[in-house]
């Protein structure tokens, strides 16, 4: 199975840059399936059903996400689970929404995770590490030909640990959150996918997709402040494409994917 993965998707020029890119990554990878971690779609914070159906429209089949998922109307779309949205799976029982989506690509089964790490949150996770044991177990995994996981984290620590906990377990762990790309991709010794930050599509001239004017006041002045996206300008696109080999978990190939496109 072939994957392409896209870091986190910033506001109207990330969902902009994907609807440009996408055809020629097509041509180039011949991916049976596109997923972006979309916590960010709606200006920066949150989901609208406008914002996620834009980057369906452009190809992407599955949404994970992160902390943000909630703002504006992402509870109303994790409750109605009509999109195929997902947050992280090591949220309290209660909260609306799935942590893992499948899907059926021919004869292959894919199954995505999304969870969150829990070092320097401020919300109280349960812990990543068992809530994945957890998920490995259900028929969903034990049935599944491919295995990638969205790992929604602060730290390089814990998305490492993460990386070899699961190493042979999944096909893929892969980080999001800090929208910065790492240059540690590369298949773990017993064939796990790994990097440690897939980066962000969005303004590239920003900090993490952000206007860079206003986060410079608020590290200056530490002042409450608004913070805005640019709707024009040069776009990072960062991403990976990961290849699994046919009848078993195991990676074959990740490569980094790195791309600039104006806006």
């Amino acid at each position: 199975m072939k994957i392409i993965f896209f870091g986190d998707v910033i506001g109207r020029p990330g969902r902009s840059a994907l609807r440009k890119i996408i055809p020629e990554i097509k041509e180039k990878y011949n991916p049976d399936v596109i997923i972006c971690n979309g916590e960010n779609l709606a200006h920066g914070k949150g989901i609208t059903e406008k914002t996620v159906q834009s980057v369906i429209d452009a190809g992407v089949d599955i949404i994970t996400s992160g902390n943000h998922i909630f703002k504006k109307e992402g509870v109303q779309i994790l409750e109605q689970g009509k999109l195929p949205v997902i947050r992280p799976a090591n949220y309290p029982p209660d909260v609306p929404g799935n942590g893992f989506i499948t899907l059926n690509i021919g004869t292959e089964k894919l199954l995505v995770i999304n969870v969150i790490g829990q070092v320097f949150f401020g919300e109280n996770f349960d812990s990543p590490f068992r809530k994945l044991d957890e998920i490995l177990k259900t028929k969903e995994a034990q049935s599944a030909n491919t295995i990638i996981v969205d790992a929604h984290t602060e730290v390089t620590s814990e998305i490492k640990g993460l990386g070899y906990y699961l190493n042979g377990r999944v096909t893929a762990c892969v980080g999001t959150h800090t929208h910065v790309p790492t240059a540690d991709s590369r298949i773990l010794d017993k064939g796990t996918a790994y990097i440690s930050d897939v980066g962000m599509v969005g303004i590239k001239d920003s900090v993490l997709g952000v206007r860079k004017e206003e986060v410079l006041e608020k590290f200056l002045n530490q002042m409450p402040t608004k913070f805005q996206i640019d709707d024009h300008g040069i776009c990072e696109i960062s991403g990976v494409f990961i290849e699994s080999f046919s009848g078993s978990i195991k990676a074959k190939k990740i490569e980094l994917i790195y791309k600039e496109v104006e806006v």
